[in-house]
């Protein structure tokens, strides 16, 4: 099995050393393809206005100057020897993606291209800041499990269209309750703030963070799994539509286009 690791957190992160001890544990044939720098955030952003370079950083391993979209389209059309990789993992996120943050999060970018190329992919992320800020990211929770989580997918398997999404919760291995296949949850809450500052010059930049407010989602959900020291495993795809919003539109919408009301 040849595997592809990728990250939005970049070459040097942790999460990522973590990924490829994972990856390791089904095969040798693994390749690390990933951002030089930090691209948390990134959604799926792909880099169309700038020249996008690349750094080999040893055997099978190479930083991209550019997003974890680009990491993977370079490494199935171009950095991969001897054809594309059979599965894509991305992460270890630093921090969980559960809920909204799926749709900004360059870890879930990373395994959704590997889907969209038709090759199974896994997004991982370790919960963080559940028992305070000052508390050390465990993980030893995302390399204990997350062997066992990727072969059960593996050998299940899953639609074509469809990615996993996998988030190991804030505690040390031996306080992890289960695993449970969740559904994306919904905060009830803006999370997302910006800090307004002012450089050593006056003037105004702004900073953008996450506020530690939790909600209270109901059972089944991605957000209920990690508050309560479950590992998360929600399948995602990339498919938007809100079809109870189409059945509803049909009545008002449909046949010759309507023309604006005179005044």
């Amino acid at each position: 099995m040849r595997i592809l690791c990728v990250n939005d957190d970049g070459i040097h992160a942790t999460g990522l050393a973590v990924l490829e001890k994972i990856a390791r544990t089904f095969s040798d044939d693994v390749w690390v393809i990933a951002p030089e720098q930090e691209h948390s955030g990134a959604s799926r952003a792909l880099t169309l206005t700038a020249p996008v370079r690349v750094r080999k950083a040893g055997p099978k391993r190479y930083a991209v100057l550019g997003t974890p979209t680009d990491c993977v389209l370079l490494g199935v059309e171009h950095l991969i020897e001897d054809g594309p990789p059979d599965l894509v993992l991305s992460g270890v996120n630093r921090g969980q993606n559960i809920a909204e943050d799926v749709t900004f999060s360059g870890t879930i970018a990373g395994a959704m291209q590997g889907m969209q190329l038709g090759i199974p992919a896994i997004a991982l992320s370790q919960a963080r800041g559940f028992r305070g800020e000052e508390a050390p990211i465990p993980w030893e929770t995302a390399e204990t499990y997350g062997p066992g989580v990727v072969g059960k997918l593996l050998e299940h398997g899953w639609p074509k269209d469809v990615l996993m999404n996998v988030n190991f919760p804030d505690l040390p291995p031996e306080d992890v309750k289960a695993v449970e296949v969740t559904a994306q949850g919904q905060r009830d809450q803006h999370i997302i703030y910006a800090d307004k500052r002012t450089d050593p010059r006056g003037g105004t930049y702004f900073w953008f963070g996450f506020r530690g407010k939790l909600s209270n989602p109901p059972e089944g959900t991605d957000l209920r799994a990690i508050y309560e020291g479950r590992i998360a495993v929600t399948p995602l795809h990339v498919d938007l539509t809100h079809a109870p919003t189409i059945a509803s539109l049909k009545g008002v919408l449909g046949g010759a286009p309507p023309k604006a009301k005179a005044e």
